[in-house]
C-alpha cells in the first residue's frame, strides 16, 4: 500500500517551529499531537534558528542598490532615443523646409 507524502505550509511549520522554541511542551508531545516525526519538528526549529537572523536583516540597500540600476538603464535606453529622435530631426530640418505630401 502506498502513502502519498503529506506536505506542510510555512505557516504550519513555524507555528509548531515556535512550540518547540518556546519550550513549554516536549518535542514528543508535539510530535503526538500534530502527528509528526519529532526529527522532523526538530529539523523545523534548527532551521528557524538558523534563519531568524535574516529576518532582521535590513534589506534596503540590496533592494535599493538594484532598483537605482535597473531605472538608471531605463532613464540611460530613453535618453538614447531621444538623442536618435532630436538627430533625425535636426537632419531633416536642416535639410529643407517641411513638405507636404499629398491631396
Amino acid at each position: 500500500m502506498k502513502t502519498t507524502r503529506r506536505r506542510y505550509d510555512a505557516h504550519f511549520k513555524a507555528h509548531v517551529a515556535l512550540d518547540a522554541i518556546q519550550g513549554i511542551k516536549t518535542m514528543a508531545e508535539l510530535a503526538n499531537e500534530h502527528h509528526i516525526h519529532p526529527g522532523q519538528i526538530q529539523a523545523w526549529k534548527k532551521h528557524l534558528q538558523d534563519e531568524a537572523a535574516a529576518l532582521f536583516q535590513d534589506g534596503r540597500h540590496k533592494s535599493g542598490e538594484a532598483g537605482r540600476e535597473s531605472l538608471l538603464e531605463a532613464l540611460y535606453g530613453k535618453i538614447g532615443r531621444l538623442e536618435v529622435e532630436l538627430d533625425f530631426l535636426k537632419k531633416r530640418t536642416a535639410a529643407g523646409p517641411w513638405r507636404r505630401v499629398g491631396p
